[in-house]
C-alpha cells in the first residue's frame, strides 16, 4: 500500500502550501479542486473492483503502478487549475482508491481464520509511508522544489512497487493449489468440510447490496473517510493556525505512524475475537476525541497528543474495514463489494477538504468546521453497532 490511503492524504497537505505559493491560488481553490478530483476519481472504483475480481491482483497493480508513477509525473507539470484537477483526479483514483483497494482485498482473499492479525501485519508498509514520506517529501520540497519533489517520487513508486507486484503477488491460494490460512488439506475435503477453514458464505454485489448490514457499514466509514482527509489535507495549516512551527506538522506525522501501527494490531487480536461491528464503533470513539482535542491544542506536546490519538484511531479503522466486509460478504465477489464501498469512501473523503477550506477562509480558524462535523462520528459509531452479520434467507 505504498503511498496509499491516509497516509497519501498527508503527504498531500505537505504540498498544498508550496503549490498556493508558487501559483497564487487561494486554499479554498486548491481543496476544491481536490475536492473535484476525487469526486471523479471515486466514480471509477466500481469498476477497479470489477476489474480486480476479473484479472486478479498481479495484473491490477502492475497497471495501476505504471500509471500511478505517470500521474506523480504528471502533477510535476501542472500550471493550471484543470491540470491539478486531472493530478488530484488521477492520484486518489490510483493511489487511495486503486493500491487501497487491491491489497486489502489480496489478503482478505488468501486468509479467512487469521485475517485480522495478517491485515494487521500487512499495514506495516501503510504506516511506514506514513512515517517516512511526509518528512522525506517536506526534505524535497524544501531543498528542491515541489515540482522536483514530484518527479522522485514517480520513480520511486516504479522502483519499489513494480518487481514485487509482478514476481510475488498471486491471484488466489486456490489458483496456485493451496488453502486460504495456508491450511493442508485437500481442496475437495475441505470445501465440502463445514468446519473447514473456508467454510463461509458469499454474497454477491446485488445480493450484499439488499442487506441492512451493508449501508449501515457504508455509513459508519464515511467519517474517517471524510474528516480524517480534511484533517490531513490541511494539517500544516492547522497546526500553523495554533501558533506552532511547520515543522512540527512534520513530526506529528511521525509521531502518528507508531499509534497507527498499534492500532492496527490492537483491532487485529480484536476482530478475531470479538464482534467486528464494536471494533469499527471503537475505533470512532478514538476519533472523536481526537477531534474534541483539536480544539484545546496551545503548545507542542498537546498537538503530539493529537497526532497520537488520530493515528491510533486510523490505525483502529484501517484494519476493521478491511477485515468486516470480507467476514460478513465472503471472497467470492470481494472485488466488486469492496469497488462499490471504496467509491462510496473515496467520494465521502472528497467532500471534506472543501468545507474545511471555505470555513477556514471565512473564520481564519479550524473550530468551526469541527464542531461542526463533530456529530457525524458520533451517527457512524451507533451505525457500526447496529451492523449486525448478516444472514442469507
Amino acid at each position: 500500500m505504498f503511498i496509499s490511503g491516509p497516509g497519501q492524504t498527508y503527504s498531500f497537505s505537505v504540498f498544498v502550501d508550496p503549490i498556493m505559493e508558487d501559483t497564487g491560488w487561494s486554499r479554498s481553490t486548491v481543496s476544491g479542486l481536490y475536492t473535484l478530483g476525487s469526486l471523479t476519481a471515486s466514480t471509477a472504483m466500481i469498476f477497479v473492483g470489477k476489474l480486480l475480481d476479473r484479472f486478479g491482483a498481479r495484473i491490477m497493480l502492475v497497471l495501476v503502478g505504471l500509471l500511478f508513477g505517470f500521474a506523480a509525473l504528471w502533477m510535476s507539470t501542472v500550471s493550471s487549475p484543470i491540470e491539478l484537477y486531472l493530478g488530484f483526479m488521477a492520484m486518489r483514483l490510483l493511489g487511495q482508491g486503486s493500491l487501497t483497494l487491491i491489497p486489502t482485498t489480496l489478503i482478505a482473499l488468501w486468509f479467512i481464520r487469521q485475517r485480522g492479525r495478517v491485515m494487521a501485519i500487512t499495514s506495516l508498509g501503510s504506516v511506514i509511508s506514513h512515517a517516512l514520506f511526509p518528512p522525506m517529501i517536506f526534505l524535497l520540497i524544501t531543498n528542491f522544489g515541489w515540482r522536483s519533489a514530484w518527479v522522485v517520487i514517480a520513480f520511486m513508486i516504479w522502483i519499489v512497487l513494480l518487481l514485487p507486484a509482478f514476481t510475488l503477488v498471486r491471484r488466489t491460494p486456490e489458483s496456485v493449489g493451496l488453502l486460504p490460512d495456508g491450511d493442508s488439506e485437500s481442496l475437495e475435503v475441505s470445501a465440502n468440510d463445514p468446519n473447514s477453514s473456508v467454510s463461509e458464505v458469499n454474497f454477491s454485489l446485488s445480493e450484499a447490496v439488499r442487506t441492512r448490514s451493508f449501508w449501515l457499514l457504508l455509513f459508519a466509514g464515511t467519517s474517517q473517510s471524510l474528516i480524517s482527509t480534511a484533517l490531513a489535507f490541511h494539517h500544516v495549516s492547522l497546526i500553523t493556525s495554533k501558533g506552532l512551527d511547520p515543522s512540527l506538522a512534520a513530526t506529528i506525522f511521525t509521531v502518528m505512524a507508531p499509534t497507527a501501527l498499534a492500532g492496527n494490531f490492537i483491532a487485529g487480536y480484536l476482530l478475531d475475537k470479538v464482534p467486528n461491528r464494536f471494533v469499527l464503533a471503537a475505533a470512532q470513539g478514538i476519533f472523536i476525541l481526537g477531534m474534541v482535542w483539536v480544539l484545546f491544542i496551545t503548545n507542542a506536546w498537546q498537538a503530539i497528543v493529537y497526532g497520537s490519538l488520530i493515528g491510533l484511531s486510523g490505525g483502529f479503522s484501517m484494519t476493521t474495514t478491511s477485515v468486516i466486509w470480507p467476514n460478513y460478504y465472503g471472497r467470492s465477489h470481494l472485488g466488486s463489494i469492496r469497488g462499490l464501498v471504496t467509491t462510496i469512501m473515496v467520494a465521502s473523503a472528497a467532500l471534506g477538504p472543501w468545507p474545511f477550506g471555505v470555513l477556514f477562509d471565512l473564520t481564519n480558524s479550524y473550530t468551526t468546521p469541527i464542531l461542526v462535523f463533530l456529530a457525524l462520528p458520533v451517527a457512524c459509531a451507533a451505525a457500526a453497532i447496529a451492523a449486525v452479520p448478516p444472514r442469507r434467507s
